[in-house]
């Protein structure tokens, strides 16, 4: 979640899912009020590869809340 008047945030998302296109099934967008935006990214992939995607967006200044949660998918 973050503040959609600070639109260097969408661009920096953006920037980093284009390098984890081989693990993003599908990215949405849901704006809660005028102020903030819901991103919610669904990702199937190795632990390490969706913890290292995780981890670059929590780096991200401005993300209110990230959270990552994975769950076996055999």
């Amino acid at each position: 979640m973050y503040d959609q008047d600070k639109k260097e945030i969408a661009s920096k998302i953006t920037g980093i899912q284009q390098h984890y296109t081989d693990v993003i099934l599908s990215s949405s967008q849901y704006y809660i009020n005028k102020n903030f935006c819901l991103h919610i990214v669904t990702v199937l992939g190795t632990a390490f590869r969706l913890t290292e995607l995780s981890d670059k967006l929590t780096t991200i200044k401005g993300i209110k809340h990230e959270k990552l949660v994975m769950s076996r998918a055999d």
